[in-house]
């Protein structure tokens, strides 16, 4: 007995891939918009914490610290569990936060550690006669900071904080292990359902590609600025 078999690659696979390509399209703007609110949330936290850790204040500085090694030290996927499941059960079901919710918490919080390191090291790239400087003419240490100092380390700031960028828009696949309908749960699904998996796959690394090599460029050609103006 022969048996007949279609090559995973068959164009019919793609066919099929294409007329359903909505599916995978919705998953793509949800992806996206948990990207944003994630991307809004780490950078408020790396930006304050990022500051913190470069305080005078021991006790600023510690509880900075706190924060980035927990979130830099424990799984994402374990931070998921924790937020979806561990948080109605704690707070006796008063605090249910949904998919898209709990995936901008977690997405968030556990890059807004990343982006704190990054922020801190902009800052101490800064020469700390500035920070002096700017003390003596009689502002702030707040105002120092904001007026002063990030301006001053954006450039420092910018090529690795693309990096994480990049990252945490790979990191929301990880929403896919509570059902939410990203890109890559979609892809899950659609090829578990109709035994396709090669164009669903393929088609899914695409759209994280168009995502994050515009992100990744224009990092790069900030880095390549930031060496032109260096070496003059």
């Amino acid at each position: 007995m022969t048996v007949l078999t279609t090559s995973p690659y068959a164009w019919e696979n793609w066919v099929s891939y294409f007329k359903d390509f909505p599916t995978f399209f919705q998953g793509f703007l949800f992806t996206l918009a948990i990207s944003v609110g994630a991307f809004i949330m780490a950078m408020f936290l790396g930006i304050v914490f990022g500051s913190l850790s470069s305080s005078k204040n021991k006790v600023l500085k510690i509880i900075a610290r706190v924060y980035v090694e927990y979130y830099q030290n424990t799984p994402l996927l374990v931070q998921f569990m924790i937020v979806y499941y561990g948080l109605p059960l704690i707070s006796n079901y008063v605090l249910m936060p949904s998919i898209y919710w709990t995936a901008v918490i977690c997405v968030g919080l556990y890059h807004g550690a990343y982006i704190a390191e990054v922020i801190r090291a902009g800052i101490e790239a800064v020469p700390t006669g500035q920070t002096e400087a700017a003390l003596s003419q009689g502002f702030t240490q707040a105002e120092t900071m904001w007026i002063i100092i990030l301006p001053q380390a954006i450039p420092t700031i910018l090529p690795p904080l693309t990096n994480q960028v990049v990252n945490l828009i790979k990191n929301t696949a990880t929403v896919a292990i509570i059902s939410g309908a990203d890109i890559m749960f979609m892809t899950k699904s659609w090829s578990a359902m109709n035994a396709n998996c090669i164009p669903a796959f393929a088609g899914a690394a695409f759209l994280y590609f168009i995502m994050c090599f515009p992100v990744a460029s224009w990092g790069r050609r900030i880095e390549e600025k930031n060496k032109s103006a260096f070496s003059h």
